[in-house]
C-alpha cells in the first residue's frame, strides 16, 4: 500500500465520488462527510434509479454532478436539480464517464456486477478506491488488481471483515502471516435445522440479528454465501492461499476478523457492528477520522463467543471455496448465479435452500474457461444469469 498519501485536511480537502450514493453504504459515507465538511468536497454522486433521493443528496452535499444509471429517470433528476448548478446525467455510459473523472477518493458501493465497470474506470486515475463491492473482486479480481497496479491506485477494503484484516496486518510482511480468520455472525439461521430453513421466508432471511443491511447482502448472510464470497475477496486482496483463510462464527459481531502470525500472535480488530466504523477508516486513511460512530463497551457486551461454521448446514462455504480453487470463470459464475437466485428467493419464486442448489447446478453445467478482459467477464456473467433463470423458471433447481 502506498502510505505516502496525506490524510485529508482543511488546507487540502479530499475530493470524493460516491458510486451508489443512495444505498446504505453511500448514505453512511455521506453522513460521515457531513460531520467533517471542511475535510471533503463531493464531486459526483451516482444512483441506480432513485432520482428523487439522488437529487436530494446532491443538493444537501453540494455535489458538482449527479448521475442516474436508469435513463428513464433523467427528466425527474434534471427537474429536481434545475437552477442548482449541479450537472445531471443518466445512463450506463454516463456512470462510467463520471467514475472516470479524476478525484482523490472513490467509494465503490454499487451492488453486484453492475459496479464492476465504474470501479475499473475509477481505478484508472490512481485514486484511493474504497471498495464495498465484493462482487467486483469475486468476478474480476485479477482485472481489478491489475487496474490498480497499472495506475498506482490504492484499494481499501470497506467490508468490515476485510477492513479489520487490513488494520490488523499493518506493515507486516506476507511471510509473517500464518492465517486470516474471517468472522461471521452466522446470520438469522445459525441454529436452525435444514428442515426449518427449507421453509424460511424472505422476511426471516433479511432479519439480521446484528447488522442493518440491504436485502441482497442480508440473504447472503443467511446462506453464508457472503462469507464464501469474502473468502474469495480476501484471497484477491491479500494474496493468501485459501487454505490459510478460515471462517469463525462469532454471534456478537464485535470481533470483525483476526490475523494469526507465525510468532504465535493473534491480532483482532473490534468495534460495534456499525458500517460507519470501517467507512470512517477508509475516509481518513492513512490518518484516522474522528466520527460519532458508536463506541464499543466490552463490559456491557460481557462475553465473546466463537464456534466453527457448520458446512453441512451452510454448503455455500464449500461451494465458494470450490469455485476459488477452480479459478477461471468459476467465481464469476458463482457470483452471477447467486445474484439471480437471491432475487428469485426474495420474489418468492424459489425456496431458501434452492438458492445454493441453483448456484451448484449452474456451476456444474457451464464449462470452465479463462477470464482475461471485462468483456469476457460480462459475457460469462450473462451466460450464468441466463442459465440460472432457466433453471428457476423450469423448477429444475428446487429441493432434490
Amino acid at each position: 500500500m502506498n502510505r505516502e498519501r496525506p490524510p485529508p485536511s482543511p488546507e487540502r480537502p479530499r475530493t470524493l465520488t460516491i458510486l451508489g450514493a443512495t444505498g446504505s453504504i453511500g448514505r453512511s459515507t455521506l453522513a460521515l462527510v457531513a460531520e467533517r465538511p471542511e475535510l471533503y468536497r463531493v464531486e459526483t454522486l451516482t444512483a441506480g434509479s432513485n432520482a428523487a433521493l439522488l437529487a436530494e443528496l446532491a443538493i444537501r452535499h453540494r455535489a458538482r454532478r449527479a448521475v442516474l444509471v436508469d435513463p428513464a429517470g433523467w427528466r425527474t433528476l434534471s427537474e429536481a436539480l434545475a437552477g442548482t448548478g449541479i450537472e445531471a446525467t443518466a445512463g450506463p455510459s454516463a456512470l462510467v464517464e463520471a467514475a472516470s473523472v479524476p478525484v482523490d477518493w472513490v467509494m465503490a458501493a454499487i451492488v453486484g456486477i453492475a459496479g464492476l465497470a465504474p470501479t475499473l474506470a475509477a481505478l484508472e486515475h490512481g485514486a484511493i478506491v474504497a471498495i464495498a463491492n465484493k462482487e467486483a473482486l469475486v468476478s474480476a479480481g485479477e482485472l481489478v488488481q491489475e487496474a490498480a497496479r497499472r495506475a498506482g491506485a490504492v484499494l481499501l477494503p470497506v467490508d468490515s471483515e476485510h477492513n479489520a484484516i487490513f488494520q490488523a496486518l499493518g506493515d507486516a510482511p506476507k511471510a509473517a502471516i500464518e492465517r486470516l480468520i474471517l468472522t461471521a455472525s452466522g446470520g438469522p439461521f445459525r441454529t436452525w435445522s435444514r428442515e426449518a430453513m427449507e421453509r424460511a421466508t424472505p422476511e426471516q432471511a433479511v432479519a439480521h440479528p446484528n447488522w442493518s443491511m440491504g436485502a441482497k447482502i442480508s440473504v447472503d448472510s443467511a446462506t453464508m454465501m457472503n462469507k464464501g464470497l469474502e473468502i474469495i475477496e480476501a484471497q484477491r486482496l491479500f494474496a493468501v492461499p485459501d487454505s490459510r483463510i478460515e471462517v469463525l462464527v462469532h454471534p456478537q459481531s464485535i470481533v470483525h476478523s483476526l490475523v494469526a502470525f507465525t510468532d504465535g500472535s493473534l491480532l483482532a480488530q473490534l468495534g460495534a457492528p456499525d458500517m460507519r466504523i470501517p467507512i470512517a477508516h477508509t475516509l481518513g486513511w492513512p490518518g484516522r477520522l474522528a466520527s460519532t460512530a458508536p463506541r464499543l463497551d466490552l463490559a456491557a457486551a460481557g462475553r465473546l463467543d466463537f464456534e466453527p461454521p457448520s458446512e453441512a448446514r451452510f454448503p455455500a462455504l464449500a461451494l465458494a471455496r470450490r469455485a476459488l480453487r477452480q479459478g477461471g470463470a468459476a467465481p464469476t459464475i458463482l457470483n452471477a448465479a447467486n445474484e439471480v437466485a437471491v432475487a428469485a428467493f426474495l420474489a418468492r419464486r424459489i425456496g431458501f435452500l434452492d438458492i445454493v442448489r441453483t448456484i451448484e447446478r449452474v456451476l456444474e453445467s457451464l464449462p470452465d474457461r479463462p477470464i482475461g478482459s471485462l468483456d469476457e467477464v460480462l459475457a460469462c456473467d450473462r451466460e450464468a444469469r441466463r442459465l440460472a433463470g432457466e433453471l428457476i423458471a423450469g423448477g429444475l433447481a428446487r429441493g432434490r
